[in-house]
């Protein structure tokens, strides 16, 4: 007999090898709930696993994160099932759950149509009538590869022949018998509301250089009703993609010429991003920040001093010039430091806030590569503060101040994420130890919550990650804090201090906006392209009816570039109806309609983007609401 007891609540007696769905019984868990799986110990289980030891157990249910998870890696099982009944000879990749559903790659000889998907969806809906239970099995790892040989099924040989351990667990519901961890739902009756949503093309473990597989990806839910309206966030998601936007409203594109991941800006796209830099400068230098400049490219020996060329190498571009090796930048701190370097430094002059908005090049695969949210070039609002080890946290205090004002202004919410050491890094456990607590200090100062990430962090430091929360409600990673107590010493950074002698200082790696292209491409989805006034590239047109109206058309337009704001004067021979059309498009927020009577009234007449319209306003008048929209907003409260 063994002792089961409920997290925070009773025990129970039971025979060992019962299982962990009549311990969850014997404990009265909630019946008007549904339990996926359970955690023994901290693990999770299945609900068929059988208890050989007492222990404590806690309840998995499906509505919650972690039973969504379950239950989404269950669907991903299913629809592999459906896919093997409907297309004999397919060859199956991996399946995993991911942020709100699943994919599965399969090797197939001519891409999923969606007329396949719906196909697909009615046979995963038959399995599930069927109610098939999940079985789990452990075996040896040779078993496992002899079977899978046998079955041809040569993308799970890859992945067992580079897996350690000797027994492996497969699970299996109706025919189909995959490769898995678990743990999984008790069977398919489970997975109740689910839809197939897209396919695309993917390379085999995202090396373009192995083959291409179709992937299709679902999404699933433990209600019909969150279901539908996940669906209808997908579809509104769709009238807000930033690639489609950037097309509409002329703002940047990426040419298949040109290489994949280079985004070129058009003029309105180009202001847009001014404007930003033009605000990141202006906040910058208020707080203390000093403007600097590294080149785009160093040499190979001081990436490997810095550790990249070990750790970081494949995300690197590499050229030869004159027999010598250079590396061209993924990151700025490495010039950063060289300037700190250039002379003797004081405990004087600590903290130095060094600034940069620096474009950089990583080698990112094309497989990954989306719109203006993974590029190969982009430029981040880069900064490092270098201190002295008592200034840590404060400096941290401060950056944590800045990002909440920014994403005020710009009217984020968002959330914290610590990131902890990776399995690659450099530096010892004292540093990272450290780092590590000045971090957590700083988020405990504040009264920020914050998840924990293990092993994100960066090769040399672990960091702050702050996700910002557009308007439907997607998490995106913008802003970053890393705390690096390890280049320092690689790079023999010092300062005299009171004692006259020399200490090692603290750099501090950060971001706020992050990537310039990342948070323009989540600004036009958050705005659906229709930006405030103070962000529009372009803030009023103006539309004479006549050409008689064009002189004063063209004198309404000096005076308010006189008054720095952006304007177009749109003299097409087109009909007003047409020209205000093609502004709502464009998603202008005033479209000014000129004709004879403003033209003799020495007035204008603006049309709202929402269709609102003015008579008789004076020019002057115009120009002071402009200019009062224009004003970059006060910070509002944004962290969540």
């Amino acid at each position: 007999m063994i002792d089961i007891t409920l997290e925070n609540g009773p025990t129970t007696t039971l025979t060992e090898g019962a299982t962990v769905a009549q311990a969850l019984k014997a404990l009265n868990v909630a019946a008007d709930r549904q339990v996926v799986a359970a955690r023994i110990d901290g693990a999770a289980v299945d609900l068929s696993s059988p208890l050989k030891a007492a222990c404590r157990i806690v309840p998995i249910f499906l509505d919650s994160p972690e039973g969504l998870e379950i239950m989404r890696h269950s669907a991903a099982h299913l629809m592999a099932e459906a896919v093997r009944d409907l297309f004999p000879g397919v060859k199956v990749a991996i399946g995993p759950a991911i942020e709100a559903g699943f994919y599965y790659d399969f090797d197939v000889p001519e891409p999923f149509t969606p007329e396949d998907l719906a196909k697909i969806e009615a046979r995963m809906a038959e399995l599930t009538a069927q109610d098939q239970p999940f079985r789990r099995d452990e075996l040896s790892r040779e078993q496992a590869l002899h079977y899978f040989r046998d079955q041809g099924e040569a993308y799970k040989v890859e992945l067992l022949e580079e897996i350690p351990q000797d027994k492996v667990s497969l699970y299996q519901q109706g025919s189909f018998i995959d490769l898995c961890r678990g743990p999984h739902i008790p069977s398919t009756g489970f997975i109740k509301a689910f839809k197939l949503t897209a396919t695309s093309g993917a390379y085999w473990r995202g090396d373009e250089r192995r083959a291409m597989l179709q992937r299709i990806y679902g999404t699933a839910f433990a209600t019909p009703e969150e279901l539908a309206h996940h669906l209808e966030l997908l579809e509104e998601a769709k009238r807000r993609d930033h690639r489609r936007l950037g097309r509409e409203l002329e703002l940047f594109s990426i040419e298949e010429e040109a290489g994949p991941g280079m985004v070129i800006y058009h003029p309105k796209g180009a202001l847009l991003r001014s404007f930003i830099e033009d605000f990141e400068r202006r906040e910058h230098l208020k707080r203390g920040y000093q403007i600097v400049m590294g080149p785009q490219m160093l040499k190979a020996d001081l990436w490997k001093r810095s550790g990249h060329w070990d750790n970081y190498r494949d995300n690197m571009y590499f050229t030869e010039v004159e027999g010598q090796m250079y590396g061209i930048k993924p990151m700025n701190c490495l010039a950063h430091m060289l300037i700190y370097k250039s002379k003797v430094r004081s405990y004087r002059e600590l903290p130095l806030r060094f600034f940069e908005l620096g474009t950089v090049m990583r080698h990112e695969r094309s497989g990954v590569l989306h719109g203006l949210t993974r590029v190969r070039q982009f430029t981040q609002d880069d900064a490092h503060i270098l201190c002295m080890p008592e200034q840590v946290e404060s400096e941290i205090l401060g950056v944590l101040e800045f990002v909440a004002e920014v994403m005020g202004i710009f009217g984020f919410e968002y959330e914290m994420e610590l990131s902890t050491r990776p399995e690659k890094s450099i530096g010892t456990d004292a540093e990272w130890d450290l780092a590590t607590n000045a971090l957590i200090g700083a988020l405990k100062t504040r009264g920020l919550p914050y998840d924990v990430n293990e092993g994100d962090g960066a090769f040399y430091g672990p960091k702050i990650d702050i996700k910002l929360k557009d308007a439907l409600q997607r998490r995106w990673q913008c802003a970053t804090i890393q705390c690096d107590f390890t280049l320092p010493e690689r790079f023999d950074l010092a300062y005299v201090g009171p004692d006259g002698e020399r200490h090692r200082p603290v750099m501090l790696h950060r971001v706020i906006l992050g990537s310039l292209e990342r948070f323009m491409g989540v600004l036009i989805e958050h705005f659906a392209g229709a930006f405030p006034v103070w962000l529009a590239p372009v803030q009023a047109v103006l539309l004479p009816i006549t050409d008689r109206v064009h002189g004063y058309a063209q004198e309404v337009a000096r005076a308010l570039w006189d008054a720095d704001l952006r304007v177009e004067v749109d003299t097409r021979p087109e009909t007003l109806r047409y020209k205000i059309r093609e502004a709502q498009v464009q998603k202008i927020p005033y479209m000014v309609i000129m004709g004879d009577r403003e033209a003799a009234d020495r007035t204008l007449a603006p049309r709202l983007r929402d269709g609102t319209e003015l008579k008789g306003v004076s020019l002057e008048a115009f120009i002071e609401r402009l200019k009062e929209e224009s004003r970059i907003p006060s910070p509002a409260s944004s962290s969540s």
